[in-house]
């Protein structure tokens, strides 16, 4: 398994463009995005579980009703929810695109990410897919990755190489993600690209039992978007034989795809609106992997956590805290706490009671910008990680005036 430049295009058959065509006002940032499979691709998405859903998720849902697809496109600077004709835009974007790839529309995944509310027009679409289509190259994941970005500061962009068979295999991926970020069966947008030959139903069992343990657990603010999609596309164009049921080919493809997410989940925690930290909180020694996984989520959801991160403060008992309110069964008497990062460990609470430590070296280890909460339970044999990232004043800053 080795990390390989490329992003979505990495795995052969897949191009990607980014361009500017006139949804956002700023004429410097990309507002459109494409991604294309040469070879009609098995496919499969998640979508958020907000009852608010993006008109692109409702199209995008009946199009790969099918399981295949050749195409994603995505704006930003729009999410186009909550509009009376959101879903005949989204489908005229794919009409568009269609007739210029000379695909069917229905084998398009269309997305939309910005304000919600907002009238979107099909003017920019119609000046802009020709100039998109053009621009699709085989070196372009960077443009696609910067097309999908709203408050991002940093393009989410990674690809990995494995072997099914004696084939090499790819599998990349971009993402965009900095706020309005508390997934539940999604989060934000992500697209997967990858040149393994793999059947629809395992494609989709991967990507489900996949963000379970990645994307599902991120939290920036505690909101839910309306418009989070994880999509996947595999061409096969990787020639290997085709995974159709688990085994040790299945598992192998399992591992790419969650180093790929993996990755793009850390970057999306540590670019959340405003923060200066990436806060991983790795939680051990859970007597059941859901009680691993409910504290590891709580903790980086707290908000007081998440500030006392922000100000560098070891105030350890606010993780006692989110722990005490998860809903968790835990015996709070055997609970262990420690901070780490790279400029060490200490340890703050030793069986559900505050120890002795250096307040000079907390300070030293948390002024870093990954930061570590290890929780022990102490309980059992499972272990879950969950990603976030500090609360700062900068958040509000942002938050406060994003509409207008």
């Amino acid at each position: 398994m080795n990390i390989i430049p490329g992003g979505v295009c990495a795995a052969k058959g897949f191009k990607a463009s980014g361009v500017h065509c006139g949804i956002r006002k700023n004429r410097t940032k990309r507002d459109l995005s494409l991604i294309y499979s040469t070879k009609k691709a098995a496919a499969a998405a998640v979508y958020t579980t907000n009852l608010v859903k993006g008109a692109p998720l409702v199209v995008t849902k009946d199009h790969l009703e099918d399981g295949y697809a050749s195409a994603v496109i995505c704006n930003s600077g729009n999410a186009n929810t909550c509009n009376e004709n959101g879903i005949q835009i989204a489908e005229q974007v794919c009409d568009l695109l269609g007739k210029e790839l000379k695909i069917p529309a229905d084998d398009i995944v269309v997305a939309s990410t910005g304000v919600i509310g907002q009238p979107l027009d099909i003017a920019p679409f119609q000046n802009g897919i020709p100039a998109l289509v053009r621009a699709l190259s085989e070196n372009s994941s960077k443009q696609a990755a910067e097309g999908i970005m709203t408050t991002d500061t940093k393009i989410k962009e990674v690809a990995v190489s494995f072997h099914i068979g004696g084939k090499e295999c790819k599998i990349g991926g971009i993402a965009k993600g900095s706020g309005m970020i508390h997934p539940n069966m999604a989060t934000m947008l992500a697209f997967i690209t990858t040149d393994c030959n793999i059947s629809v139903d395992m494609l989709k069992k991967a990507l489900s039992g996949d963000i379970k343990n990645t994307f599902n657990m991120i939290s920036i603010d505690g909101d839910t978007s309306t418009n989070d999609m994880v999509a996947i596309l595999a061409n096969g164009m990787a020639e290997n034989e085709e995974i159709s049921s688990e085994g040790e080919a299945f598992d192998i493809f399992m591992q790419a795809l969650n180093t790929v997410t993996v990755y793009l989940c850390r970057r999306i925690a540590g670019d959340g609106e405003g923060a200066t930290k990436l806060i991983e909180c790795k939680v051990s020694s859970a007597a059941t992997m859901e009680i691993a996984k409910t504290v590891a989520k709580s903790v980086v959801c707290s908000s007081l956590t998440k500030a006392a991160m922000f100000g560098a403060d070891a105030n350890w008992g606010r993780v006692l805290c989110a722990i005490g309110y998860s809903g968790a069964k835990v015996d709070v008497g055997k609970i262990d706490v420690s901070f780490k990062s790279a400029k060490g460990i200490i340890a703050v609470c030793k069986n559900g009671t505050g120890i002795p430590f250096s307040e000079e070296k907390a300070k030293e280890v948390l002024l870093e910008n990954e930061i570590e909460i290890l929780v022990a339970l102490n309980s059992g044999e499972y272990s879950s990680a969950a990603w976030g990232c500090d609360l700062t004043y900068d958040y509000v800053k942002i938050n406060g005036d994003y509409r207008t």
